[in-house]
């Protein structure tokens, strides 16, 4: 086969490679893909004069104060499952602290008033806990960030995203890299398979050293972090270290994780501006 009989995808006459739609969603461009997915959120950060954000994790499945009640009346009217019910309401607490932390931070941010924005809220831009930080920065007037993945099985309008700032992602690894990137503190809440790889990720990245700034790691909710998972064990098991331990920060308490970010940001954060690892 001669070169010029190599088959190289799919073509679309006369059409330049970057207006190709069949080229640029084909195998071959995929380099091309990743490198966008990294280009335009920087572009977007940069237009709107953003430096570096605090990350709030969890929970997609966790429901507001409000729609958990909802639930309970509506189960105990005969549609639904009560017990399900009263495990939102319990489950509820950690949607309302993540709203009303990311509302204490907006503020806080703003309040700077140094250059560009600094830690702006940064979430997964999806439902539950995501919701929650992102409905705090808005309700305290602030402009916050959702870097939503697109799955098949799951569609969701977050509308408490700042719109241009809500960005969409095909690839994870690009979604946790600008999770990472701008990061000066991440705040995790209770969550599932998603929430237990991204802060496993992180600690790992920080252990490493492939992360040499201070990035504070806030597990919110003692009773859920100490059950799902034993820190201790695996000191004892001596697979990581005793000081391995002080990567992360445990709290159960809104006004505690607020006073442990804001002093970190201020010692080790505010003559840091800008995305860096």
């Amino acid at each position: 086969m001669s070169d010029d009989d190599t088959p190289r995808g799919p073509t679309s006459a006369g059409l330049k490679s970057y207006e190709n739609p069949d080229f640029l969603h084909s195998r071959e461009a995929r380099g091309l893909r990743i490198l966008s997915e990294y280009l335009e959120p920087l572009s977007r950060f940069e237009h709107h004069e953003i430096d570096d954000t605090v990350v709030f994790m969890g929970s997609a499945r966790l429901n507001s104060a409000e729609d958990a009640v909802a639930m309970i009346k509506a189960a105990e009217a005969g549609d639904g499952d009560l017990e399900a019910a009263r495990r939102a309401e319990r489950m509820s607490v950690y949607y309302e602290a993540a709203r009303t932390l990311a509302f204490k931070m907006t503020e806080w941010s703003k309040g700077l008033q140094e250059g560009n924005r600094r830690f702006v809220v940064c979430t997964g831009g999806g439902p539950g806990i995501m919701e929650a930080a992102n409905r705090g920065a808005s309700e305290a007037k602030g402009i916050n960030i959702g870097l939503t993945i697109s799955i098949p099985t799951e569609e969701f309008d977050n509308p408490y995203i700042t719109r241009e700032l809500d960005l969409m992602f095909h690839y994870f690894f690009m979604r946790k890299f600008w999770f990472t990137y701008p990061a000066k503190a991440v705040v995790l809440f209770p969550g599932g398979f998603g929430t237990l790889d991204e802060l496993f990720e992180i600690l790992t990245l920080i252990q490493t050293q492939k992360i040499k700034k201070r990035v504070p790691i806030i597990l919110f909710g003692h009773e859920f972090w100490d059950r799902v998972i034993d820190m201790d064990a695996l000191v004892e098991f001596g697979t990581i270290s005793p000081g391995d331990l002080d990567l992360f920060y445990r709290t159960d308490s809104v006004e505690d994780a607020f006073a442990y970010i804001t002093s970190e940001l201020t010692a080790h954060g505010l003559d840091t501006p800008g995305v860096n690892l």
